[in-house]
């Protein structure tokens, strides 16, 4: 049995079946805190966690770290499972298959890390036949990270947008990028803006909107230039991102990457709670209490939230969060990606020479 992977794009929320966890640290000594309401219970430890979406395992390497250093943990999760969108399926036609997040490569080095750790292996993307660039009705075969170009003004119409994003992103700080010299001309021209400006050529034009499609999931018109260049930047630049080898699709997991958020679940043990989502986090005493959606309670002085900003508004917050920061995460919406899976009996691509 053999996989073939297609990926389909579109802008919108991330799917509800996707959830993540989040985390409240707590020190629950002579805290003062308000009555139960009917119904419910209440928990006190050091550590506890919540609902949210992430392909990054933040809230349960912080449970995990924070465990390790002798503090009491629970980690409240939204879903029946945990590991948000990376998600392995297992059944005995296909073994196993991520349905969310698979790949990693270099400068992903902690994830790499944590693996090693727990002990999974990782396997190289198979990048030996040609890749297939569709377009229009017609596939091209090609090999490297970009699809050659036989226009030759389209060829430099390439070079010259990966060299401008690449360049652009040199002036942006890491740290903080509404420092860069041109933060607010950047952040106030869309990646459409951007394409249009820099692009003379169709060819280049459709490929640098697929490059924003595949990167973050949301259509140029969407995404600030600033934020765009800044994040890739951060992966390393426009080569290493889109790369397979000595990039961002180098390696998958053996056993599947839902294996990180499984193994650390293992080792947390009862100290996560599956089916518990946050709806209230109460500020208003000198401890924090977080309630649960069937009201059970859990208290302590300090709260971590590891969850996307989006969905902290489907929490009632005591005392209520800045308005200005609500409006902010009003116009912050999560992309969404469809992952298509096909099963073969036989690789027949790699009889011609291609690979998928």
């Amino acid at each position: 049995m053999y996989v073939l992977r297609l990926w389909y794009l579109s802008q919108g929320m991330v799917h509800p079946d996707l959830t993540i966890k989040r985390y409240v640290v707590a020190d629950t000594s002579n805290a003062d805190v308000p009555e139960l309401p009917a119904g419910a219970w209440r928990t006190t430890c050091n550590v506890t966690a919540a609902p949210a979406h992430t392909q990054r395992k933040s809230g349960l390497s912080a449970a995990k770290l924070l465990t390790e250093s002798g503090l009491n943990v629970v980690l409240l999760e939204a879903n029946d499972r945990v590991g948000g969108r990376t998600f392995t399926v297992r059944n005995k036609q296909a073994k196993y298959v991520d349905l969310g997040g698979a790949y990693v490569g270099p400068t992903q080095n902690r994830l790499l890390r944590l693996s090693k750790e727990l002990g999974i292996e990782t396997y190289k993307v198979n990048e030996v036949e040609h890749l297939i660039h569709h377009v229009k009705g017609k596939s091209y075969p090609f090999k490297g990270p970009f699809p050659p170009m036989w226009n030759p003004l389209a060829y430099l119409d390439y070079n010259n947008l990966w060299r401008t994003m690449d360049e652009m992103g040199k002036e942006i700080p890491s740290e903080a990028p509404w420092k860069a010299p041109h933060a607010e001309e950047w952040d106030k021209m869309t990646m459409q803006d951007f394409i249009d400006k820099i692009c003379w050529t169709n060819a280049a034009k459709s490929f640098a909107t697929l490059f924003v499609n595949v990167d973050v999931t949301s259509e140029p018109h969407e995404v600030s230039a600033l934020w765009f260049l800044w994040y890739v930047k951060q992966c390393g630049g426009t080569a290493r991102i889109f790369s397979t080898t000595n990039g961002g699709q180098e390696r998958k997991f053996v056993g599947g990457a839902g294996q990180i958020s499984e193994r650390m679940m293992e080792r947390l043990g009862g100290r996560v709670k599956l089916r518990k989502p946050v709806v209230r986090i109460d500020q208003s005493g000198e401890s924090v209490v977080v309630e649960t959606l069937d009201h059970e309670l859990y208290e302590g002085k300090y709260v971590i939230i590891a969850i996307p900003p989006a969905l902290g508004l489907k929490i009632h917050f005591n005392p209520p969060l800045p308005p200005m920061r609500n409006q902010l995460i009003n116009r912050i919406p999560m992309g969404s990606v469809i992952k298509c899976i096909v099963y073969y009996k036989e690789t027949f691509w790699r009889k011609k020479g291609i690979v998928f």
